[in-house]
């Protein structure tokens, strides 16, 4: 299995960007997927996650109110919309996927390729 991440980019600060993920293979419903970001010289960092089978989502207090994760079981896709973009949000934002709920990067055992998001004024 590949996940596919895609929709990064340059964004004015304040602006808005939204990121998908596609996985190549089929997403069952145990499965936890989530977003990170991860600038050089840190871990990756947790920003949201949801539940694929209830879709009951879960966020990093740093993007939660600004940041919304949703899914398509139909489509079998996952998309990120981030709002109120600032500065310290630009990093390399990458999806993964767990056997069950973590915010933890080590227990993610599938991941997509990385997208940089570059917020500037």
């Amino acid at each position: 299995v590949q996940l596919q991440a895609s929709g990064g980019g340059l964004v004015k600060t304040g602006g808005s960007l939204r990121l998908s993920c596609a996985p190549s293979g089929r997403t069952f419903s145990s499965h936890f997927m989530a977003w990170f970001r991860q600038v050089p010289g840190k871990e990756r960092d947790f920003l949201a996650g949801i539940r694929w089978g209830t879709g009951r989502t879960y966020y990093a207090d740093s993007v939660k109110g600004r940041f919304t994760i949703s899914r398509s079981s139909a489509e079998n896709t996952m998309d990120l919309q981030m709002s109120s973009l600032q500065s310290d949000d630009s990093a390399v934002y990458y999806c993964a996927r767990a056997d069950g709920y973590s915010t933890y990067w080590r227990d993610y055992l599938v991941w997509g390729q990385g997208t940089l998001v570059t917020v500037s004024s």
